[in-house]
C-alpha cells in the first residue's frame, strides 16, 4: 500500500513536473514568435503589424552598437513602419549616406534596387508631431506630406526647427550617442548640392554605387527589437 501510495505521489510529481516543462516550452514558443523576424522584407502589403506602445531596438554598425527607444503614441503610422522593417530583416547592409557634421545621419534607402523599389511606392500617413528633434531624437525623412517610406534620420544636435515642418520623431537614442557621433561625415550633405551621394542614383544603383564612389560611408549591419 505504501509502495503504491509513494509511486501515485511520484506520478503526480511527474506529470507536475511535466506540465510545467510544457508551459514554459510554451512561454518560450509565444516569446520566439513575438520576437522572430518576418524573413519577407521585400513585400511592404505584409508588414502592417502593430508595434508594442514602446520597444527598444538595438542598432549593430560600422562604428558599434546604439540603442533607440521607440514609443508610439509620439507617432503611431511611423512606430508601425519602422518596427516592422526592425522585425522583416530589413536593415541589413543600409548605409548612412546623408551625414551632415552637427546636424544628422540619414538612412534606409535598402542596397538592392528591387527592394528598395518596392517601398517607394508604399508610403505612410503623415503623423502630427508629438515629439521634438532634439539631440539623439529618431525622425522618418519625407519629401512632401505623407511621403514617408523606409528613411530616418538621428539629430546629431537640438533641431527643433524641424519640428514646425512636420518632421515627427518616434523615439530617441537612449545608449551609445557616442557611436552615433562617430558615423563617418566626410561626404556631407548629397548630391547635387555638396558632394555626397545621389539620392536618385541609390535608389536605381544601390550598394553598387555607393561602395564604388563612396567606399568609407559606415554601414547598418542588422537592426533586432530588444528582447
Amino acid at each position: 500500500m505504501k509502495c503504491r501510495l509513494l509511486h501515485g505521489l511520484w506520478a503526480l510529481a511527474a506529470a507536475g513536473t511535466l506540465s510545467l516543462a510544457a508551459e514554459a516550452e510554451k512561454k518560450d514558443s509565444t516569446l520566439a514568435i513575438a520576437t522572430a523576424p518576418n524573413p519577407d522584407f521585400t513585400d511592404p502589403a505584409k508588414l502592417i503589424e502593430k508595434a508594442p506602445e514602446t520597444f527598444k531596438a538595438q542598432f549593430d554598425t560600422t562604428k558599434g552598437k546604439f540603442t533607440v527607444e521607440v514609443t508610439r503614441s509620439l507617432a503611431p503610422h511611423g512606430a508601425d513602419r519602422f518596427y516592422n522593417l526592425v522585425r522583416s530583416g530589413y536593415f541589413k547592409d543600409v548605409a548612412f549616406f546623408r551625414v551632415i557634421a552637427g546636424f544628422m545621419c540619414q538612412f534606409g534607402i535598402h542596397g538592392d534596387p528591387k527592394v528598395a523599389a518596392r517601398w517607394r511606392g508604399a508610403p505612410i500617413p503623415d503623423d502630427p508631431v508629438k515629439g521634438s528633434n532634439i539631440r539623439g531624437a529618431l525622425t522618418f525623412a519625407m519629401a512632401g506630406p505623407n511621403t514617408r517610406t523606409t528613411q530616418f534620420f538621428i539629430n546629431f544636435a537640438d533641431n527643433t526647427r524641424l519640428d514646425r515642418m512636420g518632421f515627427a520623431p518616434i523615439g530617441k537614442v537612449i545608449e551609445g550617442m557616442d557611436v552615433v557621433d562617430k558615423i563617418n561625415a566626410e561626404y556631407g550633405e548629397g548630391a547635387p548640392r555638396g558632394r555626397g551621394p545621389d539620392q536618385g542614383r541609390i535608389q536605381t544603383e544601390g550598394n553598387a554605387y555607393l561602395k564604388k564612389d563612396f567606399p568609407n560611408l559606415d554601414y547598418i549591419k542588422s537592426v533586432t527589437v530588444v528582447p
